[in-house]
């Protein structure tokens, strides 16, 4: 604890020397960043393959890709981004001017999680380097390659002096919550949010939580084969081929109409054979579950006497292997454990509604989720699934696709989360914007002042509605304060 706090307070000191503020730094860090993913390619996709059983062109698509074109973005946008932003003033502040600066918030903490356990903790640094921070990361323990290898790995491309990663499980943690910070950033469950927002209070420290939620996907009835086909495919991938379900924006249920769901179950079994083979365990395509505790929990969901009659593809589990079979689940009861915690691991319940538009009523009388995914051509349904439920994002026709894009915000709502990041967002989310506004002293205006006497309100009152000449013309008595401008 002695050698955390000495630390901290290096790092501290290190902040108030003003370094960090400067761009060429920034910049030299997410260059740096950058380095490491590019020359240790071949490390992240061993490490990802020990823990997780990730296939390197997931690997990339989900975690080296994703961070590369967030630090170009931040690299090519640095600049525009900590110059200082002009602001309107009201016409009472003449010869005035005002604007935004964009200040780091000091020194900050992220506590990152295991299933995307480069993405989770590079993609919030990105923004943490970029508004000018210093940082201390601390890596899941649950995917000890990965951990290890950032913990090494960063050593030699980043500025020890402002960016450290401390290794550790739930003790290392907890200490690290109960020292002082500027901003906690934390990814993981609602479970362990809510320790991390318990912490934060001490210090009335401000926080973002990152946490996850059952993520619906809506399936209409389309018309066109072709259509239904796609819609499928892309509900498989962001369902089984996203760490295997180990993902808080993967599909969590499907909800179709009644009529429809023997022809999705049909289409999902033949898609799942065509992307995993005849005995998915052999597939270099899925990942494997991230232990046995987690993956105890998940046969445990499955061997629920009120579940297994729900099973109609898949269900069979290796624990030497860590595997869990891609799993089809068809309107398993809605209070077994399966339909009211997270899934996080490839089974996938079907919820069947009499017509699709049930699905809104279903979706919103449930925790806010941090994705919803429809797929449906169907405008009027697009509509009212956007003004009538609420949700970290909304996908229409496709899956994860929104976690990709710099110009998005990612976050949730309510249970799933709060608070931003991706792109200018995760500058945002480290900064502080601070107000600046300068006064002539050339003009003063005497109405301002007390003793109050009724012209001086009329005066005051036709200063926040009229533009500066009015508002010369009026003071000097040359224009008549309009009677629609005074108070009852």
């Amino acid at each position: 604890m002695e050698t955390l706090e000495r630390d901290l307070k290096n790092m501290r000191e290190y902040f108030k020397s003003g370094k960090t503020k400067e761009e060429s730094w920034r910049e030299s860090q997410l260059k740096g960043l950058r380095r490491f993913l590019m020359e240790r390619q071949g490390d992240i996709f061993k490490a990802l393959m020990q823990d997780l059983g990730k296939h390197q062109v997931e690997s990339f698509r989900d975690e080296i890709g994703t961070l590369v074109k967030s630090l170009n973005l931040a690299l090519k946008c640095l600049k525009d981004w900590m110059s200082s932003k002009k602001a309107q003033l009201p016409s009472i502040a003449l010869l005035s001017s005002a604007q935004i600066v964009s200040e780091p918030l000091g020194l900050v903490l992220i506590i990152s999680s295991w299933n995307l356990p480069f993405g989770l903790s590079l993609e919030p640094l990105i923004g943490a380097i970029a508004a000018g921070n210093t940082a201390v990361l601390k890596p899941s323990e649950l995917s000890p390659t990965c951990s290890s290898l950032l913990a090494s790995g960063l050593l030699t491309y980043l500025d020890n002096k402002a960016i450290k990663v401390i290794e550790g499980g739930p003790e290392e943690s907890e200490k690290l919550l109960q020292q002082r910070w500027d901003k906690i950033f934390f990814t993981g469950s609602a479970r362990v949010g809510r320790i991390v927002m318990s912490a934060a209070v001490k210090h009335l420290t401000p926080v973002t939580l990152e946490l996850g939620g059952k993520c619906p996907a809506v399936l209409d009835s389309l018309s066109s084969s072709w259509d239904l086909e796609v819609a499928v495919k892309r509900i498989i991938v962001g369902k089984y081929g996203t760490c295997s379900g180990q993902a808080r924006i993967a599909i969590d249920y499907v909800i179709v109409e009644r009529s429809n769901c023997s022809k999705v179950v049909e289409l999902m079994k033949m898609w799942i054979k065509k992307m995993f083979g005849d005995n998915p365990k052999h597939s270099k395509s899925i990942a494997r579950i991230v232990n046995k505790q987690h993956l105890f929990r998940l046969k445990n969901l499955l061997t629920d006497k009120k579940v297994q009659k729900s099973v109609v593809c898949g269900g069979s589990v290796d624990e030497e292997n860590l595997f869990v079979e891609p799993t089809i689940l068809v309107n398993p009861p809605l209070d077994a454990t399966i339909m009211t915690d997270e899934v996080f691991g490839p089974l996938l319940p079907i919820i069947t509604v009499e017509k699709i538009e049930d699905s809104i009523e279903f979706i919103s009388c449930r925790p806010k989720p941090l994705a919803l995914y429809v797929f449906t051509k169907n405008q009027t349904l697009q509509k009212r699934m956007i003004s009538e439920t609420s949700s970290g994002s909304v996908v229409f026709n496709d899956a994860i696709l929104q976690y990709a894009a710099d110009s998005l915000p990612f976050g949730g709502v309510g249970e799933s989360g709060f608070g931003m990041y991706h792109g200018k967002f995760s500058f945002d989310t480290f900064s502080h914007q601070k107000a600046i506004v300068r006064r002539s002293f050339f003009t003063d205006f005497w109405y301002r002042y007390p003793p109050w006497k009724p012209h001086k309100f009329q005066l005051l009152e036709v200063s926040y509605n009229l533009d500066y000449l009015g508002l010369v013309l009026a003071v000097l008595g040359l224009k008549r304060p309009s009677k629609r401008h005074l108070f009852p």
